[in-house]
């Protein structure tokens, strides 16, 4: 069997899994009785599904200590199902901090992970009771001069990523000998540096990529505890794992296969934390639109919906992902009468363009689309672009939503030969 047809059916594979799961979910009554009270477009957060997936990271990863980077979806009912299950925090702004404070959260468990902020921010946080920041400057290091005891900080790490969706050391992070200078320098201004963190990239299908900036940072500790007068606490290896979208991805069992003998390693000595925020909540929510207009243009017939890359679909643009697109009517039954299409947002931007070359029926004025894997980075990143108001999410039981039949599906898009 040759590569690309181990590709073509681990992809049909993941796209039935993922019909399956949206036809369950749309024929719950707790997504009907949402439907019916709120129209569309409406995203259907199953709080439950963020649960459980920090329950498997903690399964997988038993001996780190866990930080959900809210900034991939600040929802008050996913933060306080996260605070029960026993999760900890990272935040980047006060805004962030309050909200996971109002849902019971530990300050002096809160991850202030942001590399810059304004000094009113420190203090306030401080107040507060975090005591855990990032840095990866002198002019950030100094603001932490004459700072209350116990507050830490952590010197953010730079490990280039290109294959990542968002290689976030592009924009934060130093490398090992720029490292050295600001651990001399704090220790010169009394300022604790209890460890090091890095982020390899968001979205980062690469468990080698994982395991050696695990490896190289802990080359860096011990270098740097055998030259300097330091000795220290903690190792952040963020976050970035993985989330099939259109596409498999490796697993977070496999990933943690690949980095639990380094990371063992460090844990024997140091306090391993990540923060993990995409891997937690994005398969938690459901994007459901309607059709609001159809043209028939050059390239084909053009479905026009009540929700696009200005509002919940902003991952198209900002991330590159390719969101699968189902219509409602054929998720319990297939149907024969499909067409190539391109589905585009609402919004008077010729950009608005939501997905090309999509497999769908024929629709009508008023017929559902359903997106799945639609909880990171969409409603956060929003805008109200045209006046338009944001996507309402509704929380649905997740104990009403019962399994749906298998169906063999078309897949959805075309796979390149």
């Amino acid at each position: 069997m040759s590569v690309r047809l181990v590709d073509r059916v681990a992809v049909a594979e993941l796209v039935e899994v993922r019909r399956r799961e949206t036809a369950a979910l749309l024929s719950s009554d707790a997504a009907r009785a949402a439907l019916a009270v709120r129209g569309t477009p409406l995203l259907l957060l199953d709080v439950g599904r963020v649960t459980r997936q920090y329950l498997r990271l903690r399964r997988a990863l038993p001996f780190v200590r866990f930080h959900y980077a809210v900034k991939a979806l600040a929802h008050e009912a996913v933060i306080g199902a996260l605070a029960r299950a026993g999760c900890d925090f990272d935040v980047a702004t006060r805004e962030e901090l309050d909200l996971v404070m109002r849902q019971g959260a530990l300050p002096g468990r809160v991850l202030h992970t942001h590399p810059i902020k304004k000094i009113s921010e420190i203090s306030g946080a401080v107040a507060l009771g975090v005591r855990t920041f990032v840095v990866d400057n002198e002019v950030e290091l100094e603001k932490f001069r004459g700072a209350p005891s116990g507050v830490r900080v952590l010197v953010r790490l730079a490990y280039r990523s290109p294959h990542a969706a968002s290689d976030l050391s592009s924009k934060f992070g130093v490398g090992a000998h720029e490292a050295e200078r600001l651990v001399r320098h704090a220790v010169d201004l009394g300022v604790c540096v209890a460890g090091f963190s890095f982020h390899v990239g968001s979205q980062l299908d690469d468990p080698d990529r994982f395991a050696d900036a695990v490896e190289e940072t802990m080359a860096l500790v011990e270098d740097l505890e055998s030259r300097l007068p330091v000795r220290f606490s903690v190792l952040d290896i963020g976050g970035g794992f993985p989330v099939a979208y259109d596409v498999p991805v490796s697993s977070i069992e496999a990933i943690a296969e690949r980095i639990r003998p380094s990371l063992e390693v460090a844990a024997s000595r140091l306090d391993v934390i990540a923060e993990p925020g995409r891997i937690l909540a994005a398969e938690s929510m459901t994007l459901v639109t309607s059709v609001v207009g159809i043209a028939e243009r050059d390239d084909g017939r053009w479905y026009y919906i009540d929700d696009g890359v200005y509002g919940s679909y902003s991952n198209v643009v900002a991330e590159g992902v390719h969101p699968l697109v189902f219509a409602a009517c054929e998720l319990r039954s297939r149907r024969d009468d499909h067409r190539w299409a391109t589905v585009a947002g609402p919004t008077c931007d010729s950009t608005d363009v939501v997905a090309r070359e999509v497999l769908l029926p024929d629709l009508a004025v008023g017929d559902l689309l359903a997106s799945p894997v639609m909880a990171a980075y969409t409603s956060v990143t929003a805008t109200r672009f045209n006046g338009r108001e944001l996507t309402p999410i509704a929380v649905v039981d997740r104990r009403m939503v019962q399994p749906a039949a298998s169906v063999s599906p078309p897949v959805l898009r075309r796979i390149p030969a």
